[in-house]
């Protein structure tokens, strides 16, 4: 864990204190030699994907949907 004063954090914050929160580091925060607390980096949030079956399911019922992607681009290019 890194060191850093309340004097740095006021002058440099960016340097000492945003840029290692950015790489995950947790700081500890002391005025002189008490130590004042830790500042920890929130962690990262999971990025959740949307449900794209139960949104077809949703928009198209229990329908099959019968979609040939190569056929669709062959007339459309010959259409041109």
């Amino acid at each position: 864990m890194k060191t850093v004063t309340v004097r740095e954090v006021t002058r440099e914050f960016s340097r000492k204190v945003e840029a290692p929160l950015r790489r995950g580091e947790t700081l500890v925060l002391r005025k002189r030699k008490e130590v004042l607390g830790r500042i920890v980096p929130e962690r990262a949030k999971a990025k959740e994907y949307p449900d794209f079956a139960a949104r077809q399911k949703k928009i198209f019922g229990n329908r099959r949907i019968n979609l040939n992607v190569g056929e669709i681009l062959r007339k459309e290019r010959n259409r041109l």
